[in-house]
């Protein structure tokens, strides 16, 4: 979605961009960092302050500003409220140093934007993240995008049918993000 000039729009890129969970690959350095436990992680305490801190990046060094928007912000809360919009948080101490948002159907996860103060703060949220998709067998990550920070991590661009078929199984899935 994009909240530029007061309009929301709905983007479906094609091709789109997962990262398959059985094939995520976390870096052996921040295997190491997530094993020393530098960062504290908490899931969906601190939703709006996630969302408002992921605002505050901007898209690139040619673009200024941020898709996010308050409408935007008032509506993922509402989602959040409802069951349907989730966070993962990383602490150092009581500061929110990084994180994620997405929002969960069933077995699919879409993620939506991530954040950081600190050093590998968004990349342990990451982790965390899969960690729990996959204890909770969820079938699709949904990034809609491949960039080259999520490449490191195993996404990949599929075409539309092959997104299509794998969220019509994933949706399907008796799970729960919560």
């Amino acid at each position: 979605m994009s909240g530029d000039d007061g309009q929301i729009s709905w983007y479906s890129p094609d091709p789109r961009g997962i990262i398959p969970l059985e094939a995520f690959h976390a870096p052996s350095r921040l295997r190491r960092v997530v094993r020393r436990g530098t960062y504290r992680v908490a899931v969906n305490t601190a939703f709006e302050a996630v969302i408002r801190a992921c605002a505050g990046v901007s898209r690139g060094p040619d673009e200024a500003g941020t898709w996010i928007s308050d409408e935007i912000v008032e509506s993922y809360c509402l989602l959040h409220e409802l069951g349907y919009a989730h966070s993962v948080e990383a602490w150092e101490g009581e500061q929110l140093v990084g994180g994620l948002y997405g929002v969960s159907l069933g077995g699919a996860f879409f993620g939506e934007s991530m954040f950081h103060r600190a050093t590998d703060a968004s990349k342990v949220a990451l982790v965390a993240l899969i960690d729990r998709l996959r204890e909770r067998r969820f079938g699709l990550l949904d990034t809609q995008w491949v960039t080259e920070h999520l490449q490191q991590f195993g996404a990949v661009e599929i075409p539309r049918s092959d997104y299509m078929r794998q969220l019509e199984s994933s949706v399907r899935l008796d799970t729960a993000f919560a």
